[in-house]
């Protein structure tokens, strides 16, 4: 996919992207951690923006051993939303919204979003064919969907997801700013 003209990047920290100047004409809204926060940035950044295409950047635990570096994401579910019995896990009760949804990418991981950090195996993760884990995803997808906007994510994997995950993360949080900033110029045609 081409990206369009007008585009907003939406990461959740500095630490994960730096601050230093975007290339191409981008905006950057910063969410902040969890659905909750993410779903308000993002709606607001909407409104404000009117951008054609929200690319999410931001950090990942792998649930998959083959998964490393910088990948893109077409498909997140909610790994939190447990609302058994109305509902099975990961779909909201009483909502119409697809449980998962697509982005504007044909291939692509599979994420699963929710409001804490993986540390440990989730069986339901892999009966799901789960990827990578984050705390974001859905909710920046979600505010897309109710929007009309198509979404894009870039997820550089920090960790396994597991017991060292905290640990992993912290020490990782930077590395993936360059081979995005790489990938973007790339992919809008300008240098980085």
């Amino acid at each position: 996919m081409t990206i369009k003209t007008r585009l907003l990047i939406a990461c959740a920290l500095p630490e994960e992207l730096g601050t230093e100047p975007l290339p191409g004409n981008t905006s950057v809204v910063w969410t902040g951690v969890g659905k909750v926060n993410t779903a308000i940035a993002v709606t607001r950044a909407i409104a404000r923006h009117q951008p054609d295409v929200v690319l999410n950047f931001g950090t990942a635990g792998r649930v998959t051993a083959h998964v490393s570096g910088l990948v893109e994401v077409s498909r997140v579910i909610q790994r939190d939303m447990l609302a058994e019995p109305l509902a099975p896990r990961g779909h909201t009760p009483f909502d119409t919204t697809p449980p998962v949804l697509l982005s504007a990418a044909n291939t692509g991981f599979t994420c699963a979003s929710g409001d804490s950090f993986v540390s440990a195996h989730d069986p339901w993760l892999v009966d799901q064919g789960v990827d990578i884990v984050d705390m974001e995803l859905f909710a920046l997808a979600m505010a897309c969907h109710q929007h009309g906007v198509d979404w894009q994510a870039m997820k550089y994997i920090t960790d396994d997801a597991d017991s060292a995950a905290a640990q992993d993360w912290g020490s990782q949080v930077r590395q993936g700013r360059l081979l995005f900033r790489q990938w973007l110029a790339q992919r809008l045609g300008v240098s980085a």
